[in-house]
């Protein structure tokens, strides 16, 4: 077996560890004759494995005890609309709420796209003139009176941004943390609402991590109370809540490696673990892009990810040069999102520090041989 360097941007790298451990059940999960895969999600042995994966996702990011974990399916994309049906309340014909959305990137974009069928959103906060560059200032918040929600994507995968903070504002906060759950510490209790796709830092794809408040649930409720017709079950978070994820058949195996993720981040030391060893990645690969004019970082120094690194070289043949040579060289997905092109260096939890420490060394044989 041989394993590349991962710097792919989701579905991205997995701990090997527990790569190993997914192996092991698919052909017999606890005794029971049938792999994981195999097994009816009404058993007590999968029973167990939600709850265990709600337990450690609460222990994790300090999850108030009076918030609710589900898992869904259907990615971010889909908490996009699920998010404004919701919490709006619009019946795609009369807006009953609004909500502001910050516009740091694509996925946000989209995000407004979906609340605008639902209610009088808008995009209170735009980089597009910018390019992407930057997420808003402490200082810049801006939130219209009387708003529902304000909505933020934490970090940026194809601009490579990230929200070093919590925006404050005086208005119940929704966050996409897609791509940089479970990194760092994060204060849940400061949102309303949090969704996740598994695919970055949680596991595999087919999975999405949503942690609703009390105050999101009475709103759903309260929404397929007086909505005509109600909400659609499978788009209800109330129903998901009251059937602990299982109001259909989950993603079975996409959980059960949710978990076993979780497992190996607790083991490791949970969030202040996370974050040192996230930060040490970024700062050594950030270190080599800010000593050469040769590389040419997209984002502004207090906006910068750790999760994703994007960067441009002098000319586009330079680099489908450097990704043709870097795949030669075993270092795998850092061919920039197909919207802007350059490089992208996706630096998740799993990405091992000698994995950055390989790319590092790769770039500056690159830049002798070109530059």
């Amino acid at each position: 077996m041989s394993r590349s360097h991962n710097f792919s941007a989701g579905p991205a790298a997995l701990p090997l560890s527990v790569v190993e451990e997914i192996q092991a059940a698919l052909p017999e999960f606890m005794g029971m004759g049938a792999g994981i895969m195999e097994i009816s999600h009404r058993s007590k042995q999968f029973e167990g494995v939600v709850a265990s994966a709600v337990a450690r996702l609460g222990r994790l990011l300090g999850v108030p005890a009076d918030y609710r974990i589900v898992f869904l399916q259907g990615g971010a994309s889909l908490q996009f609309a699920m998010v404004p049906l919701n919490l709006l309340g619009g019946d795609g014909r009369t807006a009953t709420a609004s909500a502001d959305y910050h516009l740091t990137g694509t996925w946000s974009n989209k995000a407004l796209k979906e609340a605008k069928r639902f209610g009088d959103a808008v995009g209170t906060w735009d980089d597009k003139a910018g390019g992407y560059t930057r997420v808003p200032r402490a200082d810049e918040v801006p939130v219209r009176p009387g708003v529902r929600y304000l909505h933020y994507t934490t970090n940026n995968t194809i601009a490579g941004t990230q929200y070093p903070a919590v925006p404050q504002a005086p208005v119940p906060l929704v966050a996409d943390m897609s791509s940089d759950i479970c990194s760092r510490p994060i204060d849940v209790a400061a949102h309303a609402l949090i969704y996740a796709g598994a695919q970055k830092n949680l596991g595999p794809s087919g999975v999405t991590a949503v942690i609703l408040s009390p105050w999101a649930i009475e709103q759903s409720r309260q929404t397929g109370a007086t909505r005509p017709g109600g909400l659609p079950s499978m788009l209800d978070y109330s129903v998901a809540v009251d059937n602990d994820s299982m109001y259909n058949t989950p993603n079975t195996f996409g959980i059960f490696a949710l978990e076993r993720v979780l497992a190996w981040v607790e083991a490791a030391g949970g969030m202040p673990a996370m974050e040192a060893r996230n930060r040490r990645k970024a700062e050594i690969l950030y270190a080599e892009l800010d000593r050469s004019d040769f590389w040419r970082p997209h984002a502004q120094l207090d906006s910068r990810s750790w999760m994703n690194i994007t960067w441009r070289l002098p000319t586009p043949e330079l680099e489908a040069a450097f990704v043709q040579q870097a795949t030669a060289a075993g270092l795998v997905g850092l061919k920039g999102h197909r919207s802007v092109g350059g490089i992208r260096a996706s630096l998740y939890n799993a990405v091992e520090p000698a994995s950055v420490q390989a790319l590092v060394s790769f770039m500056q044989a690159f830049e002798a041989s070109q530059g």
